[in-house]
């Protein structure tokens, strides 16, 4: 093996390892919260691990079989975002006030 193929092993298993590291801690943000949000938000770094961790064995391989398969795990964490995101957005919107709740004063 030459210098830079071990050069290049090294420094895929310090990104394989930093990637475990990072999975731990999510997975205890999932367990903990406390919000909802925090849970979602976790769930889509989950997603940015996975393709990570398929980039990572793409890289020690050698192989770009799993491209196409990390392109539509990064689309489906996308849409996902957005639909948080969105839910968030319509549930936090403040509400017209209603013709009932209107206060009329003295005429």
């Amino acid at each position: 093996m030459t210098a830079p193929e071990q050069v290049d092993r090294i420094l895929l298993t310090a990104a394989v390892v930093l990637i475990l590291v990072a999975g731990a801690l999510l997975l205890a943000r999932i367990w903990r919260g406390p919000s909802m949000l925090d849970r979602a938000i976790s769930l889509d770094v989950c997603a940015a691990l996975i393709i990570a961790g398929l980039a990572a064995k793409s890289a020690f391989a050698r192989d770009p079989f799993y491209f196409p398969i990390m392109l539509v795990l990064a689309f489906l964490g996308f849409t996902g975002s957005v639909g948080i995101a969105r839910f968030i957005a319509v549930r936090d919107r403040p509400r017209p006030p209603h013709p009932d709740d209107v206060q009329e004063g003295p005429r």
